[in-house]
């Protein structure tokens, strides 16, 4: 039986975990980058500015950690989100279609009763590294 490569994926660019998880894992070529909310990677606070702000900063964060897995969203071939409310789905798609672009990966989207620190969404991704061609 083949082993597979586990890595822990880490940067400061986005905020740090909050409880027993990593920011993301790489295995092989896979990345799996654990759910991200809107949080300030340097106060650890959810951001101001209304709830377009908070969903740009989840996806700036997801960025983040992406790069530092050696991928980018044009990488990211599933994504999961988790929404307070499901009358914000509308808002959420005009911010998602701005790190997006092109084929779109696959998703599912859930609204849910609460999330961390209060926050209104939170994003996981799948990612794999290398160029993708989509047929």
């Amino acid at each position: 039986m083949a082993s597979s490569m586990k890595n822990i994926v880490s940067t400061e660019k986005a905020p740090q975990a909050i409880g027993p998880y990593s920011q993301g894992l790489l295995i092989n070529q896979t990345l799996y980058v654990s759910g991200q909310v809107g949080r300030d990677p340097t106060s650890g606070k959810l951001v101001s500015g209304g709830l377009a702000e908070e969903f740009k900063q989840a996806l700036v964060n997801v960025g983040e950690i992406l790069k530092a897995g050696g991928c980018d969203f044009s990488n990211v071939v599933k994504s999961t989100i988790l929404l307070a409310d499901i009358n914000d789905f509308s808002l959420f798609n005009d911010v998602y279609k701005q790190f997006f672009k092109g084929s779109f990966p696959a998703r599912s989207t859930y609204q849910v009763a609460a999330l961390p620190l209060g926050a209104h969404m939170e994003i996981e991704v799948i990612a794999v590294q290398g160029p993708l061609t989509c047929v």
